[in-house]
């Protein structure tokens, strides 16, 4: 099992999108929200994902194909 912490960042259009969610289901992740600062069009969340390297680098690509934009984060936020 791997580890990593990313920063998703979303614009209005997909604020409203249970994208976190589905990206545990679809690529048997555990998602855990670290830190979030949503509002009603915008927002960010800092997210550790944890499970296979290769089902987290295929949910980043699923997320980033969505329109959410995704960033590494360093140290422990």
């Amino acid at each position: 099992m791997s580890k990593r912490r990313v920063i998703f960042t979303f614009s209005e259009e997909q604020i409203r999108d249970p994208v976190i969610h589905n990206l545990g289901q679809q690529f048997n992740l555990i998602t855990n929200i670290r830190r979030a600062d949503l509002s009603e069009d915008k927002g960010w969340i800092v997210l550790e994902l944890e499970g296979d390297e290769d089902d987290i680098e295929q949910g980043i690509a699923w997320v980033t194909s969505k329109g959410v934009r995704i960033d590494p984060v360093d140290g422990d936020s």
